[in-house]
């Protein structure tokens, strides 16, 4: 378990591709060496649209890694940008066939909401996770109860959506059994530890499920108490990702009921570090976690 002491970042480099990610990261790394072509050559947006037979609009989503690609725009792109070497060519190329996989979640596409899609690949894909919840446990400590009791009281309507639903956070939750698992700095405030979820054997079950990951060596578990009062984060909850990949940058996921903001510009990331580190100095340290969820689990 990583100690509140140490910086949640400090996580070793690792080779592009031993996460799996799935599509959504294969997308921004493309875009992202694609945009770093045409800047490095002068090229305009117009003058690549142009090259591909598209539009401004086009090479903007490609290069943001918001669309599949098309192996033809792309061997185009890199004729225009002056790539000839073909080992050069021949990685670029394989990794927009890669990037237009379906990732594991595909098999979800019936339940899993457009917007919600390019988070579970980006979480796949981490090599770091911080988190603040303030109304319930975080998706990837949910137990399956909790989680079932929980989508129940959302838009699922029948059993079996709701299983559907629950099997998806499960699959989820898979990334925390893998030997290069990322490292989830998880800050939950107290309200939701104490909110009722389902029933009481169901909340008891998911607080002795929290103590026994707060032991989990890629977990760092922090409570913020209501003794803490006021604090910067309590407009809402919030998720930062970060990524081995030294081509990607950090981003920020801001869950609303009907959709999510993407935030990547380096201010708005910024901000939010901060708001994170501030979090983590104000909630109880690591040393107290296990104490306190003891103690709210005896008063349940």
């Amino acid at each position: 378990m990583v100690s509140s002491e140490d910086s949640a970042w400090d996580v070793p480099p690792s080779i592009f591709g031993t996460r799996s990610g799935g599509p959504t990261v294969q997308r921004l790394v493309l875009g992202s060496q694609l945009h770093r072509l045409r800047e490095s050559r002068g090229i305009t947006a117009e003058q690549a649209a142009e090259a591909i037979r598209g539009s401004h609009s086009k090479i903007s989503r490609m290069e943001h890694g918001r669309v599949g690609f098309k192996e033809r725009d792309v061997a185009d792109l890199l004729t225009l940008y002056g790539v000839t070497d073909n080992e050069e060519r021949a990685a670029l190329l394989n990794l927009a066939r890669e990037a237009n996989t379906p990732g594991w979640w595909h098999a979800y596409s019936d339940i899993l909401a457009s917007w919600l899609e390019p988070f579970v690949g980006l979480e796949a894909a981490a090599s770091v996770i911080r988190t603040y919840q303030i109304q319930f446990v975080p998706g990837l400590l949910q137990t399956e109860s909790y989680a079932r009791a929980l989508i129940g009281q959302g838009s699922a309507t029948t059993d079996e959506e709701i299983a559907r639903r629950s099997e998806l956070r499960a699959s989820r939750q898979e990334i925390l059994r893998r030997p290069d698992a990322p490292q989830l700095w998880v800050v939950i405030d107290e309200a939701a530890l104490r909110r009722p979820v389902g029933s009481r054997e169901i909340v008891r079950e998911q607080l002795e499920y929290l103590i026994e990951m707060a032991d989990h060596p890629a977990v760092t578990l922090q409570i913020m108490p209501f003794s803490a009062g006021a604090h910067s984060a309590m407009g809402g909850p919030f998720t930062i990702l970060r990524f081995a990949e030294p081509d990607l940058a950090d981003v920020v996921y801001i869950e609303q009921l009907t959709s999510a903001l993407y935030l990547d510009k380096p201010v708005e990331v910024d901000s939010y570090l901060e708001v994170m580190e501030q979090l983590c100095l104000q909630a109880e340290p690591v040393a107290n976690t296990t104490k306190l969820l003891r103690q709210i689990l005896s008063e349940i």
